[in-house]
Formats: structure tokens, C-alpha cells, sequence
């Protein structure tokens, strides 16, 4: 930040003060990220049964409005500046710095962006996608001082600014979304289909059916409850038994660590043509075929005779 500010100094350019100005967003969001990273950390506790995950997305959310007002204020200011120009000098110089802070934030970036995902941290991700706009708002701003520089069309300055500010927005815009639809549950349809896959490919004979499935996200712990069919005969120490084998098989193989919480529902004769329970001692129908699982039917909250 402290070297783009440093690059407006002397050069008085717009553009330049555009990106500088996106650095104060940058410290502003990390701030704010290192507390909520810290809070992700805190143990569950009787005011917080499912920890304090959440506060990741609010952490994003904070960050792309940051983002976004920066991006306004940016458009009005190099709008100003279009209508009343000013000299600009030493743009191979700014220009350099700019190149130079650009480079570690691409590195940064991409370093904060892939412990993120191996540590399932949307805010570090969120960090990371932040440091890399800027790394490519600072790559479209060393070719255009260049071109301004060589052509001398200093006006130039301002439209690359105003251009970089839309970029800006935009990526603000789509954080903020990506932030609200977690703290809204908005359903992982990318988590939802690892889960349904993994119960498809190792599913067990009475395992009837799965149906009312659904995931939510806290932080980088995964919660997810759903419904499964079992024989109506079982007692509860085998409804257990099968409860626990589903546990353990998500947690296994799962990418998150995961809460489970099952329901189980009693199978009706109607689940006859689609069980493959084969010594079931009150089969009413013959078996007919598998039904196979997906986000369609086993995200519905119904049985899936009743589809």
C-alpha cells in the first residue's frame, strides 16, 4: 500500500491513485480476516453448538463491500478527473512500482488461495481472489501508463481507471454474493453431490432410501442431516449400527469434517419393488430395480415411491 501511494506521489496519476487506493481495502479486509480466522479457531461452546464457523462468511462479506465502495468511489473520482485533467509525471517509475507490488500480490495471492482450500477457509480464500484482482488491476495499469507514456493521450489515464473501478465492482459484487448465500444457507450443490455420490457407490443393503439431504457449511465444518429408509423390523441397536456405518463412511471419505445427523424412517410395503434386502421376512413385492441416488431425489423430502 505504502508503495503505491509512494508511486502517486510522484506521478500524480489517476490510475495509479485507483490502485493505491484498493490497497487500503486490502489491509483493511486482511485486518479483519486475521480476527475472523482467529475466531474459526474458538471451540463450540453453549452459546455457539455449532462453533463459530460462520463468522468466515461474514468476513467475506465485509471484505467485498469493502471492495465494492472502492470500486464507486474510484469511478466517480477518475470521472472527476476525465472533465478536469492534471499533469502527470515519472510514469516509467510508478509505473515499476506498480509491476513490483503486483508480482507479490499474484504470489500472495495465490498462496492464500490454496492453503484456503486445503484448510476449507472461505476467508482466506476470499483474501486471496482479492490479492489476485488487485495483481491484475495493477497488470492493466503498468500496460496502460506504458501506453499513455508512448502516446502521450494522458486523458487515457482516467478511462483505464474508470475501466479498473467496473473490474473492481464486479469482483466485490460477486464475493458479496458468494458471502450472503452462505449466511443465508444458500445449499452447496458441488458438497451435495460428493455426499450423494459417496453414499451411491457404497450403499448397503438396507439402505433403502435416502431422501431430505442437505449440507451446510460452518467454516470448515460440514453439517449435514438427511433421512434414510431402513426395514421397519430393525430394533434400535441395528438402526444404530447402520446410522454410525453411514457416519463413518461420510467421514472417511468426505473432504470436510462432518457432522451427521441421520433420521431414520421405517420402510413401507411400497419399498418393496426398489429393496434389495434378500432374506427381508415381510417382502410384499418382488424386487424390480435399484433406484440410484441423486441431488433430485435425494434432496426432496419425500420417499422416493412417492415421486
Amino acid at each position: 500500500m505504502l508503495a503505491k501511494f509512494i508511486a502517486y506521489l510522484i506521478t500524480h496519476s489517476n490510475a495509479i491513485l485507483t490502485d493505491a487506493a484498493e490497497s487500503i481495502v486490502n489491509v483493511l479486509a486482511s485486518s479483519f480476516a486475521f480476527y475472523s480466522i482467529y475466531l474459526t479457531t474458538l471451540p463450540k461452546d453453549e452459546n455457539h453448538p455449532y462453533g463459530h464457523g460462520k463468522v468466515e462468511f461474514f468476513s467475506a462479506f465485509f471484505e467485498g463491500t469493502l471492495i465494492a465502495i472502492a470500486g464507486v468511489m474510484i469511478i466517480f473520482k477518475s470521472g472527476y478527473d476525465l472533465i478536469y485533467p492534471k499533469a502527470i509525471t515519472q510514469l516509467f517509475e510508478g509505473a515499476t512500482i506498480i509491476g513490483v507490488t503486483g508480482l507479490v500480490n499474484l504470489w500472495v495471492g495465490y498462496h492464500l488461495i490454496n492453503t484456503g482450500k486445503k484448510y476449507r477457509s472461505i476467508t482466506l480464500e476470499a483474501d486471496g481472489k482479492h490479492l489476485l484482482t488487485d495483481a491484475v488491476t495493477s497488470a492493466g495499469l503498468v500496460v496502460g501508463v506504458v501506453l499513455i507514456k508512448l502516446t502521450g493521450i494522458f486523458w487515457l489515464d482516467s478511462v483505464i481507471s474508470i475501466l479498473l473501478g467496473l473490474y473492481i465492482l464486479y469482483n466485490g459484487y460477486k464475493l458479496t454474493r458468494k458471502s450472503v448465500g452462505g449466511l443465508m444457507d444458500e445449499s452447496n450443490v458441488g458438497l451435495v453431490k460428493d455426499i450423494i455420490a459417496i453414499l451411491q457407490e457404497n450403499r448397503q443393503e438396507p439402505w433403502i432410501d435416502v431422501h431430505n439431504l442437505r449440507a451446510q457449511q460452518y467454516g470448515a465444518d460440514l453439517h449435514i442431516d438427511c433421512h434414510i429408509t431402513l426395514p421397519y423390523y430393525f430394533d434400535l441397536s441395528r438402526v444404530h449400527k447402520e446410522i454410525s456405518a453411514i457416519d463413518h463412511l461420510i467421514n472417511g471419505n468426505a473432504h470436510h469434517k462432518t457432522e451427521l445427523f441421520v433420521h431414520a424412517d421405517p420402510c413401507l410395503p411400497a419399498c418393496c419393488n426398489y429393496c434389495r434386502v434378500d432374506d427381508c421376512p415381510v417382502r410384499q413385492e418382488p424386487f424390480r430395480a435399484e433406484i440410484e441416488w441423486t441431488v433430485e431425489n435425494a434432496t426432496k423430502n419425500q420417499k422416493h415411491f412417492d415421486q
